[in-house]
């Protein structure tokens, strides 16, 4: 039988007990700690896939908090603006490959002349250059079959004209040739230019499109439109999206969605670039037409056994 302990000794120890349960308490309601038990753990900051961060809650898993309205001078709350960049689906939903995006201003002089022609609306020859990046060119080219290297240039009326896109540096950009398509391959925010080139002593006018968009007046692309005059034996550098007389908006390679056709609405032609040449009227027309160079290429280098005098 043990003797019971003094008073004092009792209510000493029932202090230390009711002093422990309160540290513990204390402990408990205090806010969350890092492993090392320096103290209140700073909430970490995830990336949000948007190039931004956002707080992340103590508890795991939970979303980020809304942010907090601004107020005005009046003390009432503001509604907090919409964001800027778009959503995850929006951007899960990005087309892949190039576009031009409507660049920088650059200065490019022209005047309005006179040129009647020929043939209204109908081009008598026409030409098409895809682009792409890299690895766009090559999905392009493989669904045609095997394609080869080559450069972004093409060749209108048997030669008289030709055609070309350009980089920054001047020179003609790569390409990847397959099933009768030229798709240039470019990189997302460099700038390019088109250059035409007349080889004959003939004047044209070449209506030119970029993703479907007219490069003269930045809307839908039609034949019927008025374009660029071609002098004999001359070069025209197209830099961009004509704004005015004096002044042009750059062509530069990027995303589809930046594009400048995208934000006017439309991103369907994307990846395209289409000149379509006219004769002028009262002129001789370029005679080396397709029809001229089939009739030699069927040419019978043996018709007959002798030569007869001449009629």
């Amino acid at each position: 039988m043990h003797a019971p302990r003094p008073r004092s000794l009792r209510n000493a120890s029932l202090f230390g007990l009711w002093s422990l349960l309160a540290a513990l308490a204390a402990g408990c309601s205090s806010g969350a700690h890092d492993s090392s038990g320096r103290g209140p753990a700073t909430p970490a900051a995830e990336p949000n896939g948007w190039g931004t961060s956002a707080e992340a809650q103590s508890e795991p898993g939970a979303p980020p908090p809304p942010a907090a309205a601004p107020a005005d001078a009046g003390g009432a709350t503001a509604p907090s603006p919409s964001p800027a960049e778009p959503s995850r689906e929006a951007r899960s939903e990005e087309r892949p490959g190039l576009a031009t995006h409507w660049g920088e201003t650059r200065s490019s002089h022209v005047r309005t002349t006179t040129f009647d022609r020929a043939s209204g609306s109908s081009p008598f020859a026409t030409a098409t250059l895809w682009y792409n990046d890299r690895q766009g060119a090559r999905t392009m080219a493989a669904s045609e079959g095997r394609g080869r290297r080559s450069f972004a240039s093409l060749e209108l009326a048997q030669g008289g004209v030709t055609v070309s896109l350009r980089g920054e540096d001047g020179s003609t950009l790569p390409a990847v040739s397959s099933g009768g398509r030229l798709v240039a391959v470019g990189d997302a925010g460099s700038r390019y230019t088109i250059q035409l080139v007349n080889h004959t002593p003939a004047r044209f006018e070449a209506v030119v499109s970029v993703d479907g968009l007219d490069v003269l007046d930045g809307r839908e692309a039609t034949v019927s439109k008025r374009g660029y005059i071609l002098a004999p034996h001359a070069t025209v550098e197209i830099d961009g999206f004509r704004r005015s007389e004096s002044a042009v908006a750059a062509f530069r390679f990027g995303s589809v969605s930046g594009s400048y056709a995208a934000r006017k609405g439309d991103d369907r032609n994307v990846g395209v670039v289409g000149v379509a040449l006219f004769h002028e009227a009262g002129t001789e027309p370029w005679p080396w037409d397709e029809n001229e160079a089939r009739r030699r290429r069927n040419a019978n280098p043996f018709p007959g056994r002798f030569a007869e005098p001449p009629p």
